[in-house]
This record gives structure tokens, sequence and C-alpha cells, in this order.
């Protein structure tokens, strides 16, 4: 594990990482037609009763957006008053207001991780600091390697690509006097009963959570996510915001995924994310052979892969009808890896099989099942 000053050294900055890259590249244009691996939303989704409750919302669109229902709604979910609260526009917005809006002098970001908040901060004019997590040591992290003068820390949970799931207890220990810590549990809502999230608590100093809509229930297109901070940073967080900055429907939405329905429907949602992972790691690791190496214990969503040739691999997985998201745009991480999103098993095997002949072009050996 290393820190590495990579202040100037990212996405249009002069880094080698482009920090701008996201699955969805993979996806559009001649990637259309592709099984998609490469972005992590929920297949099937949103429900059709969320889509429905979205339409009904349609009806309102004369009048401005009124978050107040759907932000009470956000903080009774997670047994905060409403001043702990704040709406915006999916993840992304959150981390250009966080970047714009507080005052900090030595900002630094836990690798690899999703590469937005870095962005954000430089795009603000910041000096970036990275904290590198190392293959070697299961990407975990350790405390000691944050520098102490670091006044901002943001740290994905589980992280983003590599599944890692921090210990809400080791996160809680980067808090110091004067210092921001802020945890992206993106995709929290895909662990069985959320164990290790820190959303909710009140009680660790300079602590802002970030959670997102769009990749349990398929709201990336509606742009819906939110932050519990301090009322305080909430209330500096809101006056860098724009007017209005929540659609009517995507506040209709986010009261939605606040129900008692959605939340039960979230859990079974995430146990069979978790049986479905389980499927896919364990049929991975018969690729040892080939120098396949998965990244475990992998709790999100997706997985992260090792693989000598991924660049290769992954374009005839392309020419073979499924994209997966490339790993060499993660500070931290080179063209030998690749996140695979955990998909049904039906859609599972048949990766598998496609994964199999792309290892194997010239069909020297048996596949797989």
């Amino acid at each position: 594990m290393s820190a590495d000053d990579g202040a100037g050294l990212a996405g249009g900055h002069g880094s080698a990482h482009d920090l701008r890259h996201h699955g969805d590249a993979e996806v559009r244009g001649d990637g259309a037609d592709l099984v998609d691996l490469a972005v992590n939303v929920r297949t099937g989704t949103p429900p059709a009763w969320l889509r429905d409750r979205v339409a009904e919302s349609l009806t309102g669109l004369a009048a401005y957006p009124d978050g107040r229902t759907a932000r009470a709604a956000v903080a009774a979910r997670h047994g905060l008053p409403v001043d702990r609260v704040l709406l915006t526009a999916g993840a992304a917005e959150a981390f250009v207001l966080l970047a714009r809006a507080l005052k900090v002098r030595r900002p630094v970001v836990v690798h690899p991780q999703f590469t937005e908040p870095e962005a954000a901060l430089l795009d603000a004019g910041h000096s970036v600091g990275r904290v590198l997590l190392r293959a070697e040591d299961g990407f975990r992290l350790d405390v000691s390697a944050v520098p102490e003068e670091a006044d901002l820390v943001v740290i994905g949970n589980p992280t983003n690509p590599t599944s890692v799931l921090h210990p809400s207890g080791l996160i809680a220990e980067l808090a110091r006097p004067g210092r921001t810590v802020v945890v992206d549990e993106a995709f929290m809502d895909a662990v069985p009963d959320e164990r290790e999230a820190l959303a909710g608590r009140t009680d660790v100093p300079g602590l802002v959570v970030l959670r997102s809509l769009t990749k349990t229930w398929g709201l990336a297109g509606l742009r819906i996510g939110y932050v519990l901070a301090a009322p305080g940073t909430i209330a500096d967080l809101e006056r860098a915001q724009p007017l209005w900055p929540v659609s009517t429907p995507a506040l209709a939405a986010a009261e939605a995924c606040m129900s008692p329905r959605a939340l039960a429907e979230q859990a079974a949602a995430a146990g069979r994310v978790a049986a479905d992972r389980a499927h896919l790691v364990g049929a991975l690791k018969e690729f040892a052979g080939q120098g396949l190496r998965v990244v475990e214990p992998a709790e999100g969503p997706f997985v992260l892969v090792r693989l000598p040739e991924a660049a290769s691999v992954r374009m005839r997985l392309r020419g073979l009808g499924f994209a997966v998201r490339r790993g060499d745009t993660f500070p931290g991480l080179d063209g030998t890896w690749l996140r695979l999103a955990v998909r049904d098993r039906v859609t599972a095997d048949r990766f598998l099989r496609a994964l199999d002949r792309a290892l194997d072009p010239g069909g020297t050996r048996t596949g797989t099942g």
C-alpha cells in the first residue's frame, strides 16, 4: 500500500488513467447489442411498480419540484432528522458539490475506486493525493497509509471496482478533528443486511455518506441519489446546488424506494446477487490455469479479475457478444484487470462459455460447462 501525490496526474490533467471513462462506454454505439457485464445497474429494473410511480408524477410537471416529502422519506429510512439529508441528481452530483463547497487543502482519494470523486476535485482546482491499495493486500484499507494531514478522505464501500467491503469500524478510524471522511455507499444496498454500512451513523465526526438509487433500482437515466451528513455540511452543499436540482419524477422515485415494499424487494435482490456472485466466482476459479485470478472476498454486485492478456480477451469477448469493463482507467490498476457485473446464472453460464473460447481462441482445449 502506498501514498502517491496524484496532484496534476488525473484525467484531463496529465493522468495515465482516463478518470471520465465509465462502464457505459462499453455498450454505446457498436456495443449496444452486447450482453452487458460492464455496467453495474441491476438487470430487469426498474420494476413495474416503480415505473408506474414515476409515470404518475408526470401529471405534476407544470409545478416546480418540491423535495420535502422525498427528503423526509430518506431521513426516516435512515433514522435521521431531515437536516442531515440532501437529495442530489445522482451520487455524481454530490461529488461535484463536495469538491466545490468544502474548504479543504489536502484531499486524498483511496484507490482503486470510482474515479468521479478525484475528477471532480481536480476540476474544482484541488491538488489531490492518492492512497493506492495493493492487490497483494487484497485491496484492503490500511488506515495508517492515509496521511495525517489529509483533511478530506474519499473511499468507496463496497468499493468499485474491487468489490471489497471494508469494516465500518476501520473506516470510522479515519475520522480526525478537522477532517471530512466521505464514504461512497452507492452499492451498499446490494450487500445483504447492508452490513458495514455507515449510513445513519451520527457518532463519527466529519462523516459524509453518499447513496445512489440508480444501481439497484435501474434509475441511471433518472439521476437520483442523496447525501447524509451533519447539518452544517448539508447546508454548505445545498448552497452550492442550483435551484430545483432534482426533478419531480426523480423525487417520486426516491420516495417510492424508501417504502417498506421497496426495502423488502431490495433485501431480496441483495440475497440473489450474493448467490449469483458465488456461482460466478466459483466458476471463474476454474480458469486459474489460464492465469485468471479473482479478487476475494467479493461483496458487491461485480467482481474484479486479473488476466495476463485482459485487453485481448476483452476484445474477443466483444466478438462473442459480451461487454465487460476494462480496468486500466482506475488508478492502481493496469491493463491486466477486468470488472464483471454479476448477472443471473443463465447469463453467467453463457458468459463463462464465451470466456472459455476467448481464452483459447485456437480451440486447443476442452471448454467448461
